[in-house]
């Protein structure tokens, strides 16, 4: 038996036909159709979670780790509204969601009838399409539109760029009909994917462009790890007029690549600036998290920038965007391994740059007192191998690229919009549909915001999370203009005395908490062994002190530059 809306029964077989078999859904009766569809299909994997803004994050977590869409189901009204966080962060992040929303039949919008609300395009700025299926299938035309605007709202969110969508599906009382399930064969519309290749008279003029440049910066932002890639991109760091940089969230690591891009930015010596100045600046990937080196970048004078990106989007971050190439990175790489080698002496500028950085970067570490500084060092260091790290924003993602990245590690934020919101949903979906270890990394304002996160059936023990504790939003300590204001601590800061100990509690994780540093080893090392249950750790530390020495960190780098 199942649901007696044809169109529902269509769609849950177009979406598993397509390789969608993971859904998310929120209680409510509008959906019941689809709850119904959903639940009586066993090859349909159904995750019931009540905070539909919750449940949005938790299904674009899974779509990441499992690379292919996810479905989120919801019923109508203000319910629909709570996806839009979830949404706009998958879309910048270009992750594939199919989002499904029961609506009221159109005759009652704005009616004045309960849970009734214009539904259709809500999410029209941070969404790839809305789509609304027919509210009566009658006869075979009306059923063909049905599913002709299944495939079309799944392709786009197969294609590229991936993304998230949104089907709006006015249903009809009664709700709860059934019928025998029977033999469904809806028709099947697929998108072939094919990658573009340049012209040869265009890749001429790529190489000979290339090789006209001195000093180049390659620029990788947030990506999803790939080895072939990291690979090409080492191979063509041996051009000694080619320097590569590298955040935690690039997945990208080599021996020839330089990290810690906001270090690299402070130690520069201000009277020989120019020489790290490049001609070219590529980029691949999306958004990077350094402010400083976007700052730095928009300042050059005559920069070139090319922008790899297999979708073509302008991507003009530095505001020197020269060209688009549309193609895939790995065929844009391979177009300059043919190309001769510049004579350089622009990574030799660097090189000693580096070196300093992490000889002073130890010797402040070893002097300060103990703080949110000390104990992300300590934390890094005690990071398993081959694990996978989801950093919090708005400091834990900043801290984070201050320490050297573990090449077996995968690093994860919700870097798409950059929001607090919704950091330990994501991770619980991530962990969820893998079998590897996930921590979470993340201050406590991020995780009460979300602690809703929580608020399901569906964790495992390789789940784990650390929570800084410094008794509010301690980046305002440190970023230009708040800290200066009368207001820090009630406007801005919001300081309070709270722990997260009872909601560990009350969602049946495990939990520790620690607040000298001479027990905060030993508790990360017990932390990380494997348990029965999920885990949290509570790491207590001095607001203002951390706020000052990280301060007095970046004095320290630039005091002592070259």
């Amino acid at each position: 038996m199942t649901s007696d809306k044809i169109g529902i029964n269509h769609l849950v077989e177009i979406l598993l036909q397509k390789g969608i078999d993971s859904v998310v859904i929120s209680p409510g009766s509008r959906n019941a159709p689809l709850a119904i569809s959903f639940a009586r299909n066993p090859s349909i994997h159904l995750y019931p979670i009540v905070d539909e803004r919750s449940a949005a994050f938790f299904a674009m977590g899974m779509a990441r780790e499992l690379g292919k869409p996810v479905a989120l189901v919801s019923t109508s009204g203000s319910a629909v509204l709570n996806y839009a966080p979830a949404l706009a962060e998958a879309y910048y992040q270009e992750i594939p969601l199919i989002c499904l929303t029961a609506d009221r039949p159109a005759a009652w919008i704005d009616q004045g009838e309960s849970q009734t609300i214009r539904q259709f395009e809500v999410f029209r700025n941070f969404i790839l399409g809305s789509f609304q299926l027919p509210e009566v299938i009658q006869n075979e035309d009306q059923l063909w539109l049905n599913n002709r605007i299944i495939n079309d709202a799944i392709n786009l969110a197969l294609g590229k760029p991936h993304g998230p969508v949104h089907i709006n599906i006015p249903l009809s009382e009664p709700l709860y009909g059934v019928r025998e399930s029977g033999t469904i064969q809806p028709k099947l519309m697929n998108h072939v994917k094919a990658e573009p290749l340049l012209p040869k008279s265009e890749v001429q003029e790529l190489r000979s462009s290339w090789s006209g440049f001195t000093r180049k910066l390659l620029l990788i932002g947030r990506q999803a790890p790939d080895a072939a890639l990291e690979q090409q991109i080492s191979n063509l760091a041996a051009d000694p007029s080619l320097v590569v940089l590298t955040e935690s969230t690039s997945n990208m690591h080599s021996e020839r690549f330089f990290p810690c891009i906001d270090k690299l930015m402070v130690s520069m010596p201000p009277d020989r600036m120019e020489a790290f100045h490049p001609q070219l600046l590529i980029t691949i990937g999306n958004q990077v998290i350094s402010k400083m080196v976007k700052a730095w970048l928009r300042k050059i004078p005559g920069l070139q920038h090319w922008h790899i990106d297999s979708s073509g989007k302008p991507l003009d971050t530095y505001q020197h965007l020269t060209r688009v190439y549309p193609i895939n990175p790995k065929d844009f790489l391979q177009y300059l391994t043919e190309s001769p080698t510049s004579s350089s002496t622009y990574r030799l500028a660097w090189e000693p740059l580096l070196r300093s950085i992490q000889q002073h970067h130890q010797n402040y570490l070893q002097q300060i007192a103990y703080s949110d500084l000390k104990v992300f060092e300590a934390i890094t260091q005690s990071l398993p191998y081959h694990s996978v790290l989801d950093m919090a924003n708005s400091t834990p993602v900043r801290y984070i690229q201050l320490f050297p990245f573990n090449r077996t590690i995968r690093y994860y934020g919700n870097r798409g919009t950059s929001g607090i919101d919704g950091s330990v949903s994501t991770a619980a979906g991530a962990a969820f549909v893998s079998e590897q270890l996930h921590v979470l990394i993340t201050g406590e304002l991020s995780f009460l915001y979300d602690s809703n996160g929580l608020w399901h059936a569906h964790h495992k023990p390789n789940f784990k999370i650390i929570v800084i504790n410094n008794g509010g939003g301690n980046i305002f300590r440190f970023i230009e203009g708040p800290a200066q204001l009368p207001e820090l601590e009630e406007f801005f800061e919001v300081r309070h005395d709270y722990s997260v100990e009872h909601l560990a509690k009350a969602f049946r994780f495990r939990y520790v908490a620690v607040q000298p540093e001479i027990d905060l080893k030993l508790a990360l090392e017990q932390f990380f062994v494997p348990k029965d249950r999920p885990e949290i750790l509570e790491i207590f530390t001095p607001p203002e002190a951390s706020g000052s020495i990280l301060k007095a960190y970046f004095k320290y780098l630039k005091d002592n530059r070259l």
